[in-house]
């Protein structure tokens, strides 16, 4: 959906819950409501005659529901839509990095910073299979 019409159904959605907000508050209940306050009990009902105001906020309020209903539902379907569409940050920075693995080289171990083994020891030498002695180096200068 046009950006600009999900902000024309959000700014009916925004008035249509002030509205409601309004229209319920108005309703006398049992206790009197707020519609009380505007001249004390019936007196305030004189301006809708004397059963006009229940009947007139009442379907005031129905009306205002269901203009709530509707937008709340189109603008979670538009919302859902697009959301699948497009992926949160979170989920495009798993994906880089997951992309950076597989493309790079693969990277050698850092050497280790134990204290190197003298192979004429007939230790091991790094990277042997356990168990194995490497021969003694020969001794520089060659004379055999």
């Amino acid at each position: 959906m046009p950006s600009f019409l999900i902000a024309i159904i959000m700014t009916i959605h925004v008035v249509c819950c002030i509205a409601l907000t309004v229209t319920i508050l108005l309703q006398s209940g049992k206790g009197g409501g707020l519609a009380g306050a505007f001249g004390g009990g019936g007196g305030s009902q004189t301006l809708f005659g004397g059963r006009g105001a229940a009947t007139f906020l009442s379907r005031t309020t129905t009306v205002l529901a269901v203009i709530f209903f509707v937008t709340s539902l189109t603008l979670g379907l538009s919302q859902s839509r697009s959301a699948s569409t497009r992926s949160s940050l979170i989920q495009e920075e798993a994906r880089r990095r997951a992309t950076q693995r597989e493309g790079a080289p693969v990277q050698q171990a850092p050497p280790s910073t134990a204290p190197s083994q003298n192979p004429a020891d007939g230790a091991a030498a790094p990277g042997a299979p356990a168990g194995e002695a490497v021969p003694p180096a020969p001794a520089p200068g060659g004379g055999q």
